[in-house]
């Protein structure tokens, strides 16, 4: 039985659902038998203090209420730790909370999940001392992330795909040199995604296949397209029937290098740095809280 659960909400998530989420979650738990207190941070800064204070004290689990920006925060604090990460999803993306299987819709039923008790192990993704639990983003849809983070309206998925408009008007494919398990492979490319996980942006499946538990990295290629051709790509991401196509190629590798001039890499919606980099998988770094298996 789970004795202390830590709840950390983002107030500002979703336009201040995750606060309006914070009590009514914290219930669920406390009803269920368990200790739980949430708590929000001023800044970024102290959100991740405070997760990192509540694994030192050894609590059963940390709760985050709020988008995969906020999970990204958590999971610095509790990778490889054995302390497992709850999502409650309120933000934009909630890539995270769809990778472990968690409802976007029903927090209170991905709550339950918290309470069930169920864990399982993930990777993640290492750059540097950063460490990130979707897909990272480096071209196109880097430069939509960055279109995403400076705009207030609209709400939601409605915002990644306005951004995505503005963004066809002036990018342009470029060189790309990736190493795959130090294999080099040059690539003329829109983009090339490295996920740990198969979606991205609020659930375009971009590594349509990735399994989080398999030790390796899915690397998605799209080469040069049209910009028709592109329009009429983007909408088979989410179901990732992308995959097939003549543009995209896809590869498997448990490291990958990225250089490309001028472009710079988002994970989990937040801002990794420019290129070139190098993603390392991290094999079961993270342990989740998420549904038993049927």
């Amino acid at each position: 039985m789970l004795r202390e659960i830590a709840v950390l909400v983002n107030p500002t998530s979703g336009r201040g659902r995750g606060a309006r989420l914070a009590e009514p979650v914290t219930e669920r738990l406390t009803e269920a038998g368990i200790r739980a207190r949430w708590e929000a941070g001023r800044d970024a800064d102290e959100a991740a203090d405070l997760a990192r204070r509540a694994v030192a004290r050894g609590v059963d689990g940390l709760v985050v209420i709020g988008g995969d920006g906020m999970a990204n925060l958590a999971l610095q604090a509790v990778a490889e730790s054995g302390t497992p990460l709850g999502v409650i999803p309120a933000g934009t993306g909630n890539d995270l909370a769809r990778s472990v299987g968690a409802p976007v819709g029903d927090p209170l039923a991905a709550a339950d999940i918290v309470v069930a008790g169920y864990t399982r192990a993930q990777d993640l993704g290492r750059v540097g001392d950063q460490l990130f639990s979707t897909v990272l983003c480096a071209g196109f849809d880097s430069r939509v992330a960055e279109r995403v983070a400076g705009m207030t309206w609209p709400r939601g998925r409605l915002r990644y795909d306005l951004a995505v408009v503005r963004e066809l008007g002036t990018f342009r494919p470029q060189r790309f040199v990736l190493e795959l398990d130090q294999e080099e492979e040059p690539a003329e490319a829109l983009l090339v995604a490295v996920g740990v996980t198969p979606s991205y942006g609020g659930g375009l499946r971009i590594c349509a296949g990735a399994d989080p538990a398999d030790g390796l990295l899915d690397v998605a290629v799209i080469g040069p397209v049209s910009r028709a051709e592109l329009v009429r790509l983007f909408p088979k991401l989410s179901k990732g029937t992308h995959v097939g196509h003549p543009a995209v190629t896809m590869y498997r590798a448990k490291t990958v290098s990225v250089a490309s001039a001028g472009i710079t890499a988002y994970a989990d919606g937040e801002r990794m740095g420019p290129l070139p980099l190098t993603v390392e998988c991290v094999p079961g770094a993270l342990q989740v809280f998420a549904p038993p298996p049927r």
